[in-house]
């Protein structure tokens, strides 16, 4: 899907995923300090709208210019400041190396080719003590869960993820911390929905400086 496609979908509701964070993104980042998160495939911004709201300084991209205003106006609405809005394509968006002390990529489903091009330039995107968190629609969806894409090319699993980190020199400087299925329940006016999503979790170490003697 291209930026015209997300446009449309985005003109046609006033949020489209809702003004709540991604349960996933609480449950890994609520506990850690704040500091500078980069947003990949920031959307409607609602994650980056939730990250400011605690304190981080945040980089939103996405190539939906309907897709970051609507985040602009969110921010302005509700007097969050903090968030540095991008409009950009991933695949031709380079992060500052380095720079981040959080990094998501939440449902960016992209061909393997092309995910291994934005997950690169995340891995290089995380400072050291940082962490990349990436979240995304899981293969087994298609057949056991809820919603989400149809496509099978563009959908993941943690064991693929975790290889594309791998397979790049700046992903291979990232440890790994979590690599796992992860459920989520979705309700709509026809009940409750088991929905099957990918959650990987790495880290850059930090710097160890020498101790003085």
């Amino acid at each position: 899907m291209d930026a015209t496609t997300w446009n449309k979908r985005y003109a046609e509701r006033e949020l489209v995923w809702g003004d709540l964070p991604n349960q996933f993104l609480v449950q890994e980042v609520d506990d850690m300090p704040p500091g500078k998160a980069l947003d990949l495939g920031a959307g409607e911004g609602r994650n980056s709208l939730w990250l400011a709201s605690k304190g981080w300084q945040v980089v939103a991209v996405d190539f939906s210019s309907v897709g970051i205003n609507k985040g602009r106006r969110y921010a302005a609405m509700k007097g969050i400041e903090g968030i540095k809005w991008i409009e950009a394509d991933l695949l031709e968006y380079e992060p500052e190396e380095r720079a981040f002390d959080l990094v998501l990529l939440f449902y960016v489903q992209l061909p393997r080719e092309q995910r291994r091009t934005v997950l690169s330039k995340a891995a290089k995107a995380v400072g050291p003590g940082g962490t990349l968190l990436v979240v995304a629609h899981h293969l087994a969806n298609l057949t056991d869960g809820y919603l989400g894409p149809r496509d099978p090319s563009v959908l993941y699993t943690p064991d693929e993820v975790v290889e594309d980190i791998n397979a790049d020199p700046l992903g291979q400087q990232l440890e790994l911390v979590s690599s796992r299925d992860a459920i989520r329940i979705v309700n709509d006016e026809e009940g409750e929905h088991r929905a099957i999503d990918v959650l990987v979790r790495a880290a850059l170490p930090p710097v160890r400086t020498a101790l003085s003697s």
